[in-house]
């Protein structure tokens, strides 16, 4: 590589790599943008028109691909020669995208905005921190994201819920419309979904045809990614440098304590190589970006880059999330369709009551689930279950014929409290296959979160049961957590380099700044103060938008 001097070098391809690179280069910034992964390109790359029974595997999982052969992303919890391991007592998983896009390519493109009391909850229930910003300080930037990615949903006019600027959403599909009715019946709240699908031709891109193949990548560019919404445009200006399979060990400090670029592995050759830049935005996700900064040790951060307040990987939290499924009667021997609609459902649920009036303190949202979507691998399993269900030959495929598509269920994701046992740093034992140390990870659950779990379970069983459904698992017990995720497990892992008021408490400023190094950002979840009961990716691109243009500024002023 030349010993070029860009303007910004950003870590990263995801969602907020991949704004941060469009903001830049629109502003004029000759950008460098590395990613870990290889090249993935969705509208060439994507099984989204294989059917499961044209493959020997029939979608099955493979390693590389732990949701099945043809979904988009490539990586999981389990990437060879890149460990992490965890404190003993503790139980996490790391999920990571090696991809062009990173985990853009992977999501439900779920798209929820945080709202007011999300920004300030330790003023309602003292638990905590606030951001040290709004959601008015926010609101402008979640605009121009709808505008410029798209989003349907519908206008609620529900504070905490802010609605964005929708495309019109799809009607809910047959399998949705009992889930609807019980919801109504029990006074929870249920809208239509919110998710960054387009419904209609936006900004030269085709509308969903509703083929509902999401999770494949989507070859008409229909629903959101990072690698055809955000780089490409930025590649288009000419001023967008993109490197692949190029691991970053370090950020690298001149003797002024400024970054003056990035240190990294090229993993197809082997070679440690230095990039030179005046800027430097990690992006890499919440984990890894943490793990870069504490690898990032020099004479003047010992601690690592940014770490002067050790805070780096401190306060990490995750999405609390229980499932509960059943079989619903009413929906045997439909008539065959192809449940025409997006990749996801049509509906959801936010939170929606008092938290005041329960013993946990912070809300949850449920995702629903069913439908007859193309059947694949393991189709069928446990027909032995239904009634008159199983044997073999003839009747065995009657029966997979009847009860297809009965099947229906509920998702919670909820809001877990920060707290002080549950955070990242360097194993001092271990490294990956480049000898770059690798993060050692501790976890714990709160009563906070159990309460919460047990009433996602609750409400959903009560849900099943006004439905007429089957449900066929136990209510877990209390020391079986009541059936709570393992932490990392929901995929939505925020904090651990988070923005704070008090240089001494916080790794960032208002901006996504270094307190220490004013020429280093963060542009991916490590900024978040707190989870909510939320998705968090919209928030991500939002603030990354926010820091790129203040990015821009002090570049315009001579400050960067």
């Amino acid at each position: 590589m030349r010993r070029d001097v860009y303007d910004v070098v950003i870590v990263g391809s995801g969602a907020g790599g991949g704004m941060a690179a469009y903001e830049l280069t629109k502003a004029g910034a000759t950008v460098l943008l590395l990613e870990a992964g290889g090249m993935w390109d969705n509208t060439k790359d994507s099984d989204m028109l294989v059917a499961p029974w044209e493959t020997p595997r029939r979608g099955g999982s493979t390693p590389d691909k732990p949701f099945g052969e043809h979904d988009a992303c490539i990586g999981g919890w389990n990437v060879p020669g890149e460990p992490f391991t965890t404190a003993p007592g503790s139980r996490f998983q790391w999920w990571r995208a090696r991809m062009v896009g990173g985990r853009t390519n992977h999501w439900g493109r779920i798209s929820l905005r945080f709202g007011p009391d999300d920004f300030q909850h330790k003023s309602i229930d003292g638990l905590g921190d606030n951001w040290p910003i709004t959601y008015d300080d926010v609101k402008p930037y979640y605009d121009e994201v709808d505008d410029l990615i798209g989003i349907f949903g519908s206008r609620e006019g529900m504070r905490n819920h802010p609605d964005g600027k929708f495309l019109p959403a799809p009607k809910p599909r047959c399998w949705e419309m009992p889930i609807k009715k019980a919801a109504d019946k029990h006074a929870v709240t249920c809208i239509p979904s919110r998710l960054s699908i387009i419904t209609r031709p936006h900004n030269g891109r085709a509308a969903c045809h509703y083929c509902g193949q999401c999770n494949r990548g989507c070859r008409t560019n229909s629903n959101f990614t990072s690698t055809n919404v955000l780089i490409a445009p930025a590649l288009r200006t000419g001023k967008l440098t993109m490197r692949t399979d190029a691991m970053v060990r370090e950020v690298s400090v001149g003797k002024d304590g400024l970054a003056d670029g990035v240190i990294f592995i090229d993993k197809v050759r082997g070679e440690e190589m230095k990039v030179n830049a005046k800027v430097v935005v990690l992006a890499a996700s919440a984990c890894e970006t943490a793990r870069i900064m504490l690898n990032s040790k020099s004479a003047k951060f010992p601690q690592g880059l940014g770490n002067s307040s050790g805070m780096v990987g401190k306060y990490l939290t995750d999405t609390t999330g229980t499932d509960v499924g059943g079989f619903l009667p009413a929906l045997a021997d439909q008539p065959r369709h192809n449940c025409d609609g997006v990749g996801g459902a049509h509906l959801y649920m936010p939170w929606w009551l008092d938290n005041k009036k329960l013993d946990f303190p912070r809300g949850y949202h449920i995702e629903i689930w069913g439908g007859m979507g193309m059947p694949g691998y393991g189709v069928g399993g446990g027909m032995q279950n239904y009634a008159g269900g199983g044997g073999y030959g003839a009747s065995l495929k009657s029966d997979v014929r009847k009860y297809w598509g009965t099947g229906v269920g509920f998702s919670g994701r909820g809001e877990m409290i920060p707290n002080e046992k549950s955070f990242c740093e360097i194993d001092p034992r271990a490294v990956d296959q480049w000898g770059i140390p690798v993060l050692r990870f501790h976890w714990e659950w709160s009563d906070y979160e159990y309460n919460q779990v047990k009433h996602m379970q609750e409400t959903f069983r009560t849900l099943l049961q006004e439905m007429g459904a089957v449900v066929r698992s136990n209510m877990p017990t209390k020391e079986q957590g009541y059936g709570i995720a393992t932490g990392g497990s929901i995929i939505h892992e925020l904090g651990c380099v988070r923005m704070g008021s008090d240089p001494k408490a916080s790794v960032l400023n208002e901006h996504c700044q270094t307190w220490d190094c004013k020429n280093v950002f963060v542009a991916d979840g490590g900024p978040f103060v707190s989870q909510a009961d939320k998705n968090p990716t919209w928030t991500i691109l939002a603030l990354s938008m926010r820091t790129s243009r203040y990015i821009a500024e002090q570049r315009k002023g001579g400050k960067l």
